[in-house]
């Protein structure tokens, strides 16, 4: 359900944002609502389970291995994390 939310914004991003809404085509309540929906997600992301979190950018070979490949190093890489 939408409703109608009033900002105060600088007069100079105030024309910004239009001049951005219409050479992209998108509403400024559209963008706000985009940037309000990314930094819930990113808000959200900061909760991610240490497990996974420990796993980030770990594996940076190219191109991206296979499923089974990826399962393989997780599991080890939990082994590993256990017995220290």
């Amino acid at each position: 359900m939408s409703k109608k939310l009033t900002l105060s914004v600088d007069e100079e991003l105030i024309r910004f944002a239009h001049a951005y809404a219409e050479q992209t085509g998108i509403s400024i309540s559209k963008i706000f609502e985009q940037y309000l929906q990314k930094l819930r997600e990113t808000t959200l992301n900061q909760n991610i389970n240490p497990l996974l979190k420990a796993l980030y950018g770990s594996y940076k070979e190219k191109p991206l291995p296979s499923k089974s490949d990826l399962k393989k190093y997780f599991h080890e890489k939990i082994l590993i994390d256990k017995s220290n």
